[in-house]
């Protein structure tokens, strides 16, 4: 199974076979290219998908000792993601499943993401990843707790109202002067701050619920970061006061949803995923508190073809297949997905 992600400024391919487990993967990032603007333009995340996607796709398949003629099927993200991007994996992906007569079918990328710990092998002593199970999703676009019920049975048990993890990260680092991209740096940061000397509030912490919202905290740093000396220590120190923030809110929530659903395991994915505080953080809760927490490797927390690739061969492998229409789906309903 060839998996093929371009559902923003990363491109990704991957080689799955079930039985084997991943024979091969490429990423290829924009960062360099969006630097410049502070952020990522659509139309030129495009234009390097095109450009760069054919290559990593030969690279990909030399790696894994394949020609195109031994694929058995080709996933590629649908959607949610830019349009455009979007639009160059599909294209590629139909038009190579219809040249070698095989099967294609669009991947949902946050199911990707939610089942992405499945591409590891469960250390020694730990239980094998299934439903049912907890998901916290969280990148630049998403913040949501998902019920995972079965594969393919999604319930939304929490979403953002407003900026999600990833995309607070960006812009309070950006607010604080640091260099695009901002999440990892402010991350790098704050481990030379000072803990406690910020402090800053646990959104919707103190009431009910389990939806999201970062936007007041992305101010209370404004204001804190705006009236300090801003010198180099108070930087750092502001940046480990809004991690932590960010860190313990998302603790919190998740094991609200762990004591709502029953469920005794949870998964963290998506870009903030990689956040080694908040790893650390929710797998002492898991000890601390009788859950099991499943992690994908740093490298498959981003975007990345390998989750595609396994998730279009787990929807295959069910028998589920698309007509030969090129169709992408820039947003697109995680509930509406169809049981494997």
């Amino acid at each position: 199974m060839l998996g093929i992600e371009s559902s923003c400024d990363e491109t990704g391919v991957a080689v799955f076979e079930p039985g084997r487990g991943l024979l091969a993967h490429a990423l290829y990032s924009q960062v360099d290219l969006h630097a410049e603007y502070g952020g990522v333009v659509p139309e030129l995340a495009s234009r390097d998908h095109v450009r760069k996607l054919l290559p990593l796709l030969h690279q990909t398949l030399d790696e894994a000792g394949l020609s195109a003629r031994d694929l058995g099927g080709v996933a590629y993200t649908s959607g949610p993601g830019l349009v455009g991007a979007l639009l160059v994996g599909a294209s590629v992906a139909r038009a190579l499943a219809w040249a070698l007569e095989i099967p294609a079918i669009g991947v949902h990328h946050m199911e990707g993401h939610l089942l992405a710990p499945l591409l590891e092998e469960p250390a020694p002593g730990t239980e094998p990843l299934a439903p049912p199970f907890v998901a916290l999703l969280v990148s630049g676009g998403h913040s949501m707790l998902v019920g995972v019920k079965a594969i393919g049975e999604y319930e939304i048990l929490g979403d953002t109202l407003d900026d999600a993890a990833g995309e607070a990260f960006d812009k309070t680092a950006k607010l604080m002067g640091l260099p695009y991209p901002g999440g990892p740096a402010l991350a790098k940061l704050a481990e030379s701050g000072t803990p406690g000397a910020f402090r800053f509030s646990r959104p919707m912490t103190d009431r009910p619920g389990l939806d999201f919202s970062f936007s007041g905290l992305k101010t209370q740093v404004l204001l804190a970061w705006r009236d300090s000396d801003q010198s180099e220590p108070t930087r750092a120190d502001v940046a480990r006061g809004f991690e932590d923030a960010i860190v313990e809110t998302l603790s919190i929530k998740c094991r609200r949803a762990l004591a709502q659903t029953g469920y005794g395991k949870l998964v963290i994915a998506g870009g903030v995923g990689a956040n080694r505080r908040l790893r650390a953080a929710l797998a002492e809760a898991g000890e601390r508190e009788g859950f099991r927490t499943y992690f994908p490797r740093l490298a498959f927390c981003t975007d990345n073809g390998a989750m595609i690739a396994l998730a279009g061969a787990l929807r295959l492998a069910a028998g589920q297949v698309e007509s030969a229409e090129i169709r992408v789906r820039p947003r697109w309903d995680l509930e509406s997905l169809p049981v494997v």
